[in-house]
């Protein structure tokens, strides 16, 4: 590097130094300005030991305060079959004693998020009534109703939350939580006036409404607040205007009214799908315009998210006094080492969120998580993965990998960092796949991060060497003598209507004119020739009919939008974009069919039949766009396994399909399997798939 070069290296580095100041938080000081807030991991109490190495993890990456997820303080708050954390009694402590120690070891500080849900909670396991401030059914679908709790249900409420406390302390938390947001937790419904229709002192007035939420601030700092910290997770706005919280009125009276009672305030908006929207809905930095009054009411430390993934953004926030703290919980999960990479100037290699929300479907099909941008999250305890380090290969040998997209980019730059060379060969002009494809679709440009990042890291090294338009056959391999090999060829999207609905190709399709994913991205809104109306039939059911439908909206098409399910995008639900879907496409005008699927095609028409009666009905077609499920590119596979005879005379060790061209799946599934192959790719047969992490800690 030169002189000038390392100048303007350290000049870079120095504007950033702000985001490592320490912070002092009440009795506690965090090592940095950088604060994963709490956040879901779809492990909590059912998976302690891997709960607790993702959490260290973060602190070895550099995050100053790393904490929880929401922790169940009491039987009638029993999320089951949602994989919290739990601290119901003394039997929780060694678990989450687990996770301290972990972060601990970093020295980061560890924060834990107390949480009673009142009617968000139906008590599955416990069978406990629901609480709540007033007579109320309880959110979601269980019909199950929540019970006006009394004077001496309100007095137990704080001498659980007290116990609660005084648990967490023993189990070496340093930061403790009165959590108040989300539409999710008991202190929040007492703050709502929706939900608290009392008329004693707990409700009516803001004042009224209030005096739960501060009683249990200043019974948890008389508990613990002599070595913890106290903060308050506070939702601002609910984005529901004069119906909800908003941060111009009762959210801005509230922070003014316990200004300085709490040791921090981490300020967000409610529900989870506005504080954690997608990147297709919202920018970096969307809660700002929110949450921005909070610190010129108080002196206390504030910590805010946005899906921050900028270090210039960071150190904008925290130079005009927005912020003291940076807060993410998405960003953590994609690069946990985000900070440390902040602070040598390895800025290009941070592995930036991508806003999918991939990981957030963990927490909502009770699993845990995954994402698109980092494989080795929720793998780090059960498989012991480490997202930065990888055991360098003992013997390492050459691997060509067929195919640029997502699992073959990964394979390659993994494969590059164990010390492999390695030969990456795509048949098109550009790097990406399918990653590059749907980057193009309407909001999805962040996705592009996938490509860009592997790419980057794979022009840096020497040992990986990457060749665009290089189509390549099955004896094209067998010529190339190379030991290992791995196609990521990818999927294509089926013409023939075969999906959920439909096991069996649709035999009365017009192929002239029918489309799919594939085309449209290719060639556009230009792929729909012909006038009249576009039927989208989707019985993919994410985001891909969807998206589509905005784009050919936009382009001017009158589309009708066709699904077997009873709303829009059903699986979106899990990624919390379900209702801006359906809202978006009904502000294009998008003609919304649900519940029907496809029996019968004719020259300027589409039979239709209802899932249920079969009763069938016939509309306007002049193009139909299938969004069903798609079919493995694997000639190359198939064409090699029919010469499986000639491998060894050509060198070849190890054929293996990765990717959509083995399963077609998730993009974070793509990734995944490369990341995987190139862990396993040493092992004639690969070792335990992962360790058992059940129950609990003695």
């Amino acid at each position: 590097m030169s002189d000038k070069s390392r100048s303007q290296s350290n000049d870079t580095l120095a504007q950033y130094d702000l985001l490592f100041e320490p912070v002092k938080i009440g009795p506690v000081t965090s090592p940095n300005r950088f604060y994963q807030v709490p956040h879901c991991t779809g492990m909590g109490h059912r998976y302690p030991r891997s709960e607790a190495r993702l959490r260290g993890i973060k602190a070895e990456g550099g995050w100053g305060v790393v904490s929880t997820q929401e922790t169940e303080i009491h039987p009638t708050s029993d999320l089951t079959p949602s994989n919290q954390a739990r601290l119901w009694g003394a039997e929780d402590i060694p678990a989450l004693r687990l996770v301290t120690d972990a972060i601990h070891e970093h020295g980061s500080l560890a924060a834990i998020q107390l949480a009673h849900n009142g009617l968000h909670s139906a008590n599955r396991y416990s069978r406990a009534a629901p609480l709540a401030p007033s007579d109320a059914i309880v959110d979601g679908d269980d019909p199950v109703q929540a019970r006006k709790m009394d004077k001496s249900d309100i007095a137990a409420f704080r001498a659980w939350h007290v116990s609660a406390a005084k648990r967490a302390k023993e189990a070496g938390f340093d930061i403790i939580y009165a959590y108040a947001g989300h539409d999710m937790t008991l202190l929040h419904h007492f703050l709502l006036a929706r939900h608290n229709h009392r008329t004693d002192e707990y409700g009516g007035s803001l004042e009224n409404r209030l005096r739960l939420f501060r009683e249990v601030i200043q019974d948890t700092k008389e508990a613990v607040g002599d070595t913890c910290a106290v903060a308050v997770r506070l939702a601002v706005d609910e984005m529901l205007g004069a119906d909800g919280m908003q941060h111009d009125g009762e959210a801005r009276d509230i922070i003014e009214a316990l200004a300085e009672e709490p040791d921090l305030w981490d300020v967000n908006l409610s529900d989870w799908s506005n504080d954690s929207q997608t990147s297709r809905f919202s920018d970096e930095g969307f809660q700002e315009k929110y949450t921005g009054f909070v610190k010129s009411v108080t002196s206390k430390p504030v910590v805010g998210v946005g899906r921050y993934t900028s270090p210039d953004t960071m150190a904008r926030l925290i130079r005009t006094g927005q912020l003291d703290l940076i807060g993410a919980a998405r960003p953590s999960i994609a690069d946990p080492f985000l900070p440390n990479k902040i602070k040598t100037g390895d800025i290009e290699t941070i592995r930036e969120c991508i806003g999918c929300n991939i990981c957030v479907m963990g927490d909502n099909t009770s699993s845990p998580m995954r994402c698109t941008q980092n494989p080795t999250v929720a793998e780090e305890w059960r498989r012991g993965w480490h997202p930065e380090v990888i055991p360098r290969l003992a013997d390492p040998e050459p691997v060509l990998i067929v195919g640029g997209g997502p699992a073959g980019l990964e394979a390659a730059r993994a494969l590059s960092q164990r010390g492999a060379d390695v030969m990456l060969a795509d048949a098109g002009n550009s790097w990406g796949g399918r990653v590059t494809l749907e980057a193009a679709l309407p909001g999805l440009a962040a996705w592009g991060r996938v490509r860009d990042t592997r790419l980057w890291q794979l022009q840096q090294v020497p040992n990986a060497e990457l060749y665009l338009e290089s189509a390549l056959t099955a004896q094209d391999l067998l010529d190339y003598q190379m030991p290992h090999i791995a196609l990521a060829t990818g999927a294509t999207w089926r013409r023939d209507g075969m999906g959920r609905a439909h096991r069996k190709p649709m035999p009365f399709l017009d192929q002239n004119r029918v489309l799919t994913p594939d085309d449209l991205m290719t060639n556009g809104a230009n792929a729909v020739a012909s006038d009249g109306p576009v039927v989208i039939f989707d019985d993919d059911r994410f985001y891909m009919a969807s998206v589509l439908a905005e784009m050919l909206a936009d382009a001017g098409k009158e589309v009708i939008f066709v699904t077997p399910s009873s709303i829009v995008s059903p699986w979106s639900e899990r990624t919390l974009e379900q209702d801006r879907i359906q809202r978006r496409l009904i502000e294009k005008n998008v003609r919304i069919m649900p519940l029907l699927t496809l029996t019968g095609m004719s020259d300027d028409a589409v039979t239709l039949a209802c899932i249920y009666s079969g009763e069938t009905r016939k509309i306007a077609c002049a193009t139909l766009v299938l969004v069903t499920s798609r079919m493995p590119n694997d000639a190359v596979w198939n064409g090699l396994i029919a010469m499986k005879e000639q491998w060894r005379d050509a060198g070849i060790k190890t054929v293996t399909r990765i990717g959509d061209c083995l399963a077609p799946s998730l993009i974070a599934m793509a990734v995944y399997s490369g990341h995987s192959f190139a862990r396993n790719i040493e092992f004639e047969v690969p070792p335990e798939p992962m360790r058992e992490d059940v129950g609990q800690i003695p």
